[in-house]
């Protein structure tokens, strides 16, 4: 394959270009702020699950204070009604005042046991939402570091798309100068070979993979007409002289 020296050079140039969109596509892949978001989506639905259970038993435990305030209210109303019919004196019967007594002292006890249930029971309340607040602050915090995260990485891929952008306008100008024979092979050495289809000859080292040629193949090279496309022996792929050549 033939191609003259100056289009050989602007295949370098392209290939600067490709490998400018190659490093941004990277970029966008590898940023940082990716993995953060991907590690706080993992923090936060485990602990949206935490903060659905925590919120289930603070409900829970407020329906059943609800339910032991109403059975002491209940027992206090009783106590209260009995305690004023025994100070009444309407009831006069000495059986019906020691039995009367007996109901007000067994309310009393009644009452005891159910207004320690009921404290124990807001105890378990304080606990209770005590850990759906901790609970809900980390939650509260995983989100505010996932949008920081999230903003952070929105500014790089629109950094990225920019760059993205004019070195796409600036590699249309190029492939209008490359032949069509040689930019089949460029693409499919490029494809082979991690993105890198081209490369220069630089003080008799191929750029490509930076192995130094032997004088056997630098005397190949000087002794190959201006317009060959070379190959380098080692890597295989296109290989470009330059000024720097060492030739």
């Amino acid at each position: 394959m033939n191609a003259e020296p100056a289009v050989q050079l602007r295949l370098l140039d392209l290939q600067a270009l490709d490998s400018r969109l190659d490093q941004i596509e990277h970029r966008r892949r590898t940023l940082p702020a990716l993995a953060t978001i991907t590690d706080l989506d993992g923090r936060l639905g485990a602990l949206r699950d935490r903060v659905v259970a925590a919120e289930t038993e603070v409900a829970d435990l407020e329906r059943t204070l609800a339910k032991a305030e109403a059975d002491v209210e209940q027992v206090r109303a009783r106590a209260a009604k009995d305690q004023e019919l025994l100070d009444s004196g309407r009831i006069t019967s000495a059986k019906e005042l020691e039995s009367l007594q007996q109901e007000i002292a067994s309310l009393a006890r009644r009452q005891g046991d159910l207004e320690e249930a009921e404290l124990e029971v807001m105890e378990r309340l304080e606990d209770a939402r005590s850990a759906l607040g901790t609970l809900t602050a980390e939650r509260d915090q995983l989100t505010v570091a996932r949008e920081t995260a999230v903003a952070e990485r929105d500014t790089a891929w629109g950094e990225a798309d920019r760059d993205k952008e004019w070195v796409g306008s600036e590699r249309s100008k190029v492939l209008p100068d490359i032949p069509a024979d040689l930019l089949t092979l460029y693409d499919k050495l490029r494809a082979d070979h991690n993105g890198v289809g081209a490369a220069a000859l630089h003080q008799r080292r191929c750029e490509g993979c930076r192995m130094e040629l032997t004088p056997t193949d630098i005397g190949r090279i000087r002794d190959a007409a201006p317009d060959t496309v070379l190959r380098c022996e080692e890597c295989r792929r296109i290989l470009v002289r330059t000024p720097e050549s060492g030739l």
